[in-house]
Parts: structure tokens; C-alpha cells; sequence
């Protein structure tokens, strides 16, 4: 049994993200979940549990936190460790190894298993999860989701009582999701307590046996299945959740005017080092279209959007803007990734030299008038690694207008987002296009493209 007793914590200089006054108990073997907006708690929670806090983390904390009756702030770091295992949001802050095989078998070599035991249960995890294509690979070569499929492998081979999940959906297609849906269950079968920070919910009402609800640091409702599975449509909307039931998106493309596209896609090929990923790839947008880039884990969207925006050389094929045949150099001229992981992309020591950042006598009028039609003109002088997710990615926004760039294409925008949100995500996008830009959303989020998205390009499949 897991307990919180008095439980407080706020981390040093940062105001989001504290706990204020925990007390609960989850039962062994029970499945709970933690949702609300970005910035509640949620995560602080699974730190507290996996000794991150305070040991990485650091910050006033006060309040006991025990498990079967002993205090985990007495355990050292490894007894933790082997108890409770953390699946992070971004599997990339904790792989150790550069192969697959590797990183499954890394915790099982820090316990000193022996050699051949170890490789029995990393092929019995693979075989188990049914990820035995996964493995023998660079994880570098792994898509986002298939990165988040080796994490949750690693943690499984290790067999640990309690298992924390940060968002694990957020970078899931929605057969992966299914699939994680189905190793939850496995979990639960097992009799493991398993702990989640979730912003998507439908694919947890039959396997979560509660939902705490937190607002601000604190539990402010616990729903049981029960409860939660008859929330209807209204009521989770006005407490601000995800959708809670899955619907496959409706696009609602309008007539277009009788006038020639703006963008042209002829029989593309894309891949790495002269091997395809994908190939005859066709497709036409005008100004205005907000279109979703989907397809399974691993399929080439991410490729194919570095390919578009010319980061990339095609292995074959053409693509037209305004008429005009255009190489990778042009196409970057017209063209701006905003990454799924947009700290990649922002390099200067504030918001204001940011959006002038590699620009020859930028226009400081331009850069205010940007930032405030974005909601960012408070934040002008703030560092861009101190701004939330989605003030960064606005921040990443502002400079591709400020480049004056007719092409945007958005990573995953939403993962991981609160649906408030993920709301702001779509009326951004929709903004862009009423300034007459063409937008591709890389997503698996269904909610988004049903809000903002009026074309779908589906990839792999013919």
C-alpha cells in the first residue's frame, strides 16, 4: 500500500508544479489515475514516489510518504529503484544505451542478473509486449513511440511492485495506445499498482479503478470507474478533461476556390542513406488548409515533414510552391519545422532576441507587434528555457512569422497537453491559416485535428 501523509512540496524558484497538503492511500494492485491542467501536480506526485524528489528534484518538502508502512525517504536510492519503476514522458531522458537490447537489459545488469537470465528476460519482455521487431535497433533510428515502447520494456524486465506512467499515450498512435492499454492490463493482472499522469482518458475508463482529479497542487475530486464512466460530455469539458471516449475525426474540408494550388507534392520519395521509407507520395494544398499528417508509429511522418520544409534531400521526386519547381534550399526559404521537442530550436537568452536571432537588422517593431498578437510581450525578456511547453512553442511561431515563412509544420503540438491547451494549440493553427499560411500538423491527436484540422494526409498506406 502506497500513503501520503501531509504531503507538500514546492521546488525552488518555480511556482508550478507544487503539492500542497496530500493525503490519500492507493490500495496494492490498484490502478489510479492523475489528471488536470499542465502544471497541477501530476508529475510532481510520481517524483515523490520514485525518489527524484528531493534527490534530483530539489525543493521544500514536508509530509511523509510510505510504502507497506515504511518511509521511502529513509530508502536509498537503488531500493527505490527496484520497487518502482518510472516510465518518463520523454523516453529519451532515460535511455543509457544506443541499442534496444541494450537499454531493456540495463536495469537487470545494475541488479547483477547473470548473463544468460538476463538475455531470457529480455527476449520473454520483447515476446511478452510483442516488440520483438524493436529489437537489435539504434534507438536514434526509433520513432517517438517506439522510443516510449523500449521505456516501458526496460521498466517491465525489471519486475518492479509499483509502476509510475508519465503520459505514457503522448507520442502513441492509436494502436500503440490500444496496445499499452492491453500491457496495463497484463500489469494488473499481475497484481502490480500502477500510477499514471495522464492527459488522454479514453483509453483508460475500464482499467483505471480511480481518477484524482488535482487543480493547483491539490486533489480537488476522486472519481471512481463508476463515476468517471458516467461523466457525460458536458461535465468533462467544464472540468476542463480530455475527451473520454474515442471518435475518429471528421474533416470538414470546404470548397476550395477554383484556383491552382499553392503547394505541390509529385511522386515524392523519402528515406535515409538511398533506402526508402516511403515513396510516391502525391498530394496538393492552398493557403489556408490546416492539414494532419498521420499514419502509424514509424511510418515516416516526421521524415517526410524534414523532407517538405527541405531539411532533408528527397530520393525522388518534386515539389512545387507557386507554380515553381523548388530545391532544399528554396524550400527552406518558404518553409518552418516547429519541432515536437521545440528546445532544439531556441538558442538566444531571451524571448525578444530569440525572435531576431540570425536576422540581419531585425525589425523591433515587427518582433513587439509579433509577440503581442502571441501573447508573449510579458515574457519578452524572460530566458525561453524558463516559458512553459506551449509558450516555447509560440515563441518558435513567432519567429517563423517574423521570417515572413508561408509553410508551417507543427511536431506533435499537442503532446501532452492539457486540453485547455491543446484548444489554444487549435486556434493558433486556425489563426495561421486565416493569415494565409498552409499548415501540416504532424498528430495522433484526435481531438485536435476534429478542432482545427480541415484535410488528413494519411502516410503508409495506399
Amino acid at each position: 500500500m502506497i500513503e501520503f501523509k501531509q504531503v507538500s512540496f514546492a521546488y525552488n524558484g518555480v511556482g508550478e508544479g507544487k503539492v500542497e497538503d496530500l493525503n490519500f492511500q492507493i490500495q496494492t494492485g490498484e490502478c489510479v489515475v492523475f489528471t488536470g491542467e499542465s502544471g497541477c501536480g501530476k508529475t510532481t506526485i510520481t517524483r515523490l514516489l520514485n525518489g527524484l524528489i528531493p534527490d534530483f528534484f530539489s525543493g521544500k518538502l514536508e509530509g511523509q510518504i510510505l510504502v507497506n508502512q515504511e518511509d521511502i525517504g529513509q530508502w536509498e536510492l537503488y531500493e527505490i529503484a527496484q520497487k518502482v519503476g518510472s516510465v518518463f514522458q520523454n523516453p529519451k531522458t532515460q535511455f543509457f544505451n544506443t541499442d534496444t537490447d541494450g537499454e531493456i537489459a540495463f536495469g537487470l545488469e545494475n541488479m547483477g542478473m547473470a548473463e544468460e537470465k538476463m538475455a531470457r528476460r529480455v527476449k520473454q519482455t520483447a515476446e511478452t509486449l510483442q516488440i520483438e521487431s524493436l529489437l537489435e535497433r539504434n534507438i536514434f533510428t526509433l520513432s517517438g513511440g517506439e522510443k516510449q515502447k523500449i521505456a516501458f520494456a526496460s521498466v517491465y524486465a525489471m519486475n518492479p511492485e509499483i509502476y509510475l506512467l508519465d503520459e505514457p499515450s503522448s507520442n502513441l498512435d492509436t494502436e500503440a495506445i490500444e496496445e499499452l492499454k492491453k500491457h496495463i492490463q497484463i500489469l494488473k493482472k499481475q497484481g502490480k499498482t500502477i500510477i499514471i499522469a495522464e492527459h488522454r482518458l479514453y483509453y483508460l475508463g475500464d482499467v483505471a479503478d480511480r481518477i484524482f482529479l488535482m487543480e493547483k497542487g491539490e486533489i480537488r475530486h476522486v472519481f471512481s470507474r463508476e463515476e468517471f464512466q458516467k461523466m457525460g460530455e458536458k461535465v468533462q469539458k467544464k472540468l476542463g478533461l480530455r475527451a473520454l471516449e474515442y471518435q475518429t475525426p471528421v474533416f470538414k474540408e470546404e470548397e476550395k476556390r477554383n484556383c491552382a494550388a499553392d503547394l505541390k507534392v509529385c511522386n515524392l520519395s523519402i528515406g535515409y542513406n538511398k533506402a526508402p521509407v516511403l515513396s510516391n507520395i502525391n498530394f496538393s494544398a492552398r493557403k489556408g488548409d490546416i492539414v494532419a499528417i498521420v499514419g502509424h508509429n514509424g511510418v515516416g511522418k516526421s521524415t517526410f515533414s524534414r523532407t517538405l520544409c527541405g531539411l532533408l534531400k528527397p530520393l525522388g521526386g518534386e515539389v512545387y510552391w507557386k507554380g515553381k519547381k523548388r530545391t532544399e534550399k528554396e524550400r527552406l526559404k518558404v518553409s518552418y519545422m516547429v519541432m515536437q521537442d521545440v528546445n532544439y530550436q531556441l538558442f538566444a537568452d531571451s524571448v525578444e532576441h530569440e525572435c531576431g536571432f540570425g536576422i540581419k537588422n531585425p525589425n523591433l517593431d515587427q518582433i513587439e507587434e509579433t509577440l503581442k498578437k502571441l501573447g508573449l510581450y510579458e515574457y519578452k525578456n524572460r530566458h525561453p528555457n524558463t516559458l512553459s511547453g506551449g509558450q516555447k512553442q509560440r515563441v518558435a511561431v513567432a519567429v517563423s512569422m517574423i521570417c515572413k515563412k508561408d509553410i508551417l509544420i507543427f511536431d506533435e503540438p499537442t503532446s501532452g497537453l492539457d486540453y485547455k491547451s491543446m484548444c489554444g494549440v487549435a486556434k493558433l493553427l486556425k489563426d495561421l491559416a486565416n493569415m494565409g499560411k498552409v499548415i501540416f500538423v504532424v498528430t495522433h491527436d484526435f481531438e485536435l485535428m476534429e478542432l482545427a484540422c480541415n484535410r488528413c494526409l494519411r502516410l503508409g498506406e495506399e
